[in-house]
């Protein structure tokens, strides 16, 4: 049985940033990742990728080039998790022990919950800025829609439709929470309408989500109406997608009102579709989970309910917040602090206060930066006011984010909002 005194579950943008900035920290300390995949994938990029702003390929690092200097890669995958003996199983059949386990595996897509999607994805015009295979057929969709005369945007319960009757038609959906970078749905069809008001043409855009509202944060959420209004997007809300009906060319969605449900189907041209998402099964029937599947944390210390010597971040942690890189940002210094203290024997005193954010790109050129907390209280990096559309905030998500993120996040830098102004209290911000 091979040992380490901290074992790090995935080597996402969680995991190797903990690695780092623990490496940082106590150069000495006995450090591994494991971590099956050969690559490593800016995912928030993809959203830039499906709008034909990226190459798929500047997405992409090998993950052995992002591995922190003297750390130990294990190339395998967690099989099970045996936390009352400090050890765990791998899908090779190796057993590793630990002293404290840090939980990083991300999220799990689940394409099959929706019916007919895993055969309809990536021809027909149904794509996902989700899915590494298919994202950059989320442009090749956006440039080949030829809009034209849409029909109604609905056939009614159980009424078959046609392609022709959504020729002009292009879908967004977005599944119930929780999801990774919640915006991500919404922010490609911003940039759909933009380019398909550019080629004047006739479209209606669609933007169906399961959730009550267009961003949990009310304070982002009131500029954001303003955009779909502006934009003459159809917003529709309380909308989740159950079925794709490819060869009709139709979204199958069950849409809630009150206690009751009804069934909507909707012709489409193109679909653009946000896949629900869970846990990954191992941890989801693990000793480690809470009810919902996801790792049953202090949302405030980082450390597990019942195990002491295991800390999570991260997609794959139970946090109450966005699960986005930037949220990564925040918790890793909390955990990190915690986990040395830990192994110092002294109290874990580092509090993560939910801080995360979301690049709001509201078309070709303009985005809000949402940055926010626990309490969705805005606390903006900038001293700017967050809930405006700006081209800086464009600038800041197109070309400095990525290198933030390869240059200074990976290698275990802190974030640079405590050398920021940001706005020092609300008075500024508009309710």
């Amino acid at each position: 049985m091979v040992h380490h005194q901290i074992l790090i579950v995935g080597g996402g943008a969680a995991g190797i940033t903990v690695a780092a900035q623990l490496k940082r920290a106590r150069p000495s300390l006995d450090v591994a990742i494991l971590e099956p995949c050969s690559d490593h994938y800016y995912q928030p990029g993809w959203t830039l990728v499906g709008a034909g702003v990226f190459s798929f390929e500047e997405t992409r690092r090998a993950e052995g080039d992002l591995i922190p200097a003297g750390v130990h890669w294990i190339r395998d995958a967690v099989a099970g998790f045996d936390p009352v003996n400090n050890r765990l199983s791998t899908v090779a059949g190796a057993t590793l022990s630990y002293g404290v386990l840090v939980v990083a595996t991300g999220l799990k897509l689940c394409w099959d919950k929706v019916k007919g999607l895993p055969e309809a994805l990536g021809h027909g015009g149904v794509c996902s800025n989700y899915s590494k295979d298919h994202a950059a057929y989320t442009w090749e969709t956006i440039r080949a829609f030829k809009g034209g005369q849409a029909g109604s945007g609905q056939a009614g319960s159980g009424q078959a439709g046609s392609g022709q009757a959504g020729a002009g038609q292009a879908v967004f959906t977005c599944p119930s929470m929780p999801i990774k970078c919640p915006g991500a749905p919404q922010k490609i069809a911003y940039l759909a309408a933009d380019l398909f008001a550019k080629k004047r043409l006739q479209a209606r855009v669609i933007y169906a989500t399961a959730t009550p509202g267009i961003f949990g944060v009310p304070t982002y959420a009131a500029p954001l109406r303003e955009v779909v209004a502006r934009k003459g997007i159809d917003a529709r809300y309380n909308h989740v997608l159950t079925e794709v009906r490819a060869a009709s060319q139709e979204a199958v969605f069950r849409v809630s009102e009150g206690e009751s449900s009804r069934e909507e189907v909707v012709p489409y041209a193109m679909l653009h579709v946000t896949p629900p998402m869970a846990a990954p099964d191992v941890v989801a029937s693990s000793p480690l989970a809470a009810p919902s599947g996801f790792v049953e944390v202090d949302k405030f210390s980082l450390q597990h309910l019942r195990h002491p010597n295991v800390f999570s971040l991260g997609d794959v942690s139970g946090l109450p917040n966005s699960k986005t890189a930037a949220a990564v940002r925040g918790q890793a210094p909390v955990l990190v602090a915690n986990l040395l203290a830990l192994l110092d024997g002294q109290s874990l005193a580092a509090a993560y206060d939910g801080y995360s954010c979301c690049p709001l790109i509201t078309g070709y050129g303009t985005a809000i930066m949402a940055e926010f907390n626990y309490d969705q209280q805005p606390v903006p990096s900038f001293p700017l006011d967050p809930t405006k559309e700006r081209w800086s905030m464009w600038w800041v998500k197109r070309r400095l984010l990525p290198s933030l993120y390869w240059n200074r996040m990976l290698t275990g830098a802190q974030h640079e909002r405590r050398f920021m102004p940001g706005i020092k209290s609300n008075s500024r911000v508009r309710p």
